[in-house]
């Protein structure tokens, strides 16, 4: 049986995003982090036994949260990712820049890590380049989102559940623009300097990404007997909350969404146990997704 490389491709992104994390001072639960990335705790725990061998990590006693040595805050390099995550195998040369700017300590504050990235960091490698100057030197940058133009104050470089964002400031509103949707134009007015909002600032700081999402939509997802108990007392779900209690034991849930891959990795990491029921565009993509994964393993 062939190996999944889809499997080891998630696996690095998840051990560079925890790296990232860590070189930025962050203390991590293994809780956390298995919410985040959609896998078991014991899965988050042997990636801390593999970076444990090559790092100096520490854990807090009372929150059993885990840190890096002060001492070894921000020496991090992009080269060194592939060696300390111990999965040197599962890293190509091109991932290299995009590693480099998530742990230089000038840069790092200007991207938000959460969950995996689906989409591959170097086919926006000029866009990094581009926003992420303007970020640092406050500049308004100018380009065309789905055919209209936007001059905007950019903030910040998020990678949301599998996609990846810019964090902007148009017309005195906060906005997400999805990176794909974006193509940078050259205007007068590009290059002008703002002074960035602290409010807006510290909002970005706490990681809370869920505004991202600023057209959402509901999925219906049914829940069996056997797990029914766990997810009326537990939040698994973005924005949960239960629709029905069925005959059979079984539990109806609805989820708020802005985006397949904010729920699509969930109900596969539940599966059997979770089932989409609509829309019916989601369950189609689902089943698209395990068959195409069933090609891969056999």
């Amino acid at each position: 049986m062939k190996e999944n490389p889809s499997m080891h491709e998630r696996l690095a992104e998840r051990l560079a995003c925890i790296l990232t994390k860590l070189n930025m001072g962050m203390k991590l639960s293994v809780k956390d982090l298995a919410l985040e990335f959609s896998v078991s705790t014991r899965t988050v725990s042997r990636d801390f036994d593999r970076m444990s061998g090559h790092l100096p990590l520490l854990q807090d006693e009372k929150t059993k949260k885990f840190y890096l040595d002060p001492a070894y805050l921000t020496k991090i390099k992009a080269q060194e990712t592939p060696q300390l995550s111990g999965m040197s195998h599962f890293y190509t040369s091109a991932d290299i820049p995009f590693l480099h700017n998530m742990l230089d300590q000038q840069t790092a504050q200007f991207y938000g890590l959460k969950g995996f990235a689906y989409e591959r960091a170097e086919q926006y490698e000029a866009l990094f380049q581009a926003v992420g100057s303007a970020i640092q030197q406050c500049q308004q940058i100018a380009f065309l989102f789905k055919g209209e133009l936007q001059l905007a104050q950019p903030y910040r470089l998020i990678q949301l559940q599998g996609c990846w964002y810019l964090a902007a400031v148009c017309e005195g509103n906060l906005k997400s623009y999805p990176l794909s949707h974006i193509v940078l134009q050259q205007k007068t007015e590009a290059g002008a300097v703002f002074e960035p909002d602290p409010m807006i600032l510290a909002q970005l700081q706490t990681g809370d990404y869920d505004w991202l999402y600023q057209d959402t939509f509901e999925v219906e997802i049914k829940v069996s007997a056997e797990l029914a108990a766990y997810f009326k007392q537990s939040s698994v779900l973005p924005k949960q909350s239960i629709k029905a209690e069925l005959n059979d034991g079984c539990l109806l849930l609805t989820s708020e969404v802005g985006h397949a891959m904010q729920i699509l990795p969930l109900v596969q990491f539940w599966m059997p146990a979770l089932s989409i029921v609509q829309p019916e565009s989601l369950r189609q993509e689902l089943k698209g997704n395990l068959e195409r994964c069933l090609q891969q393993m056999s």
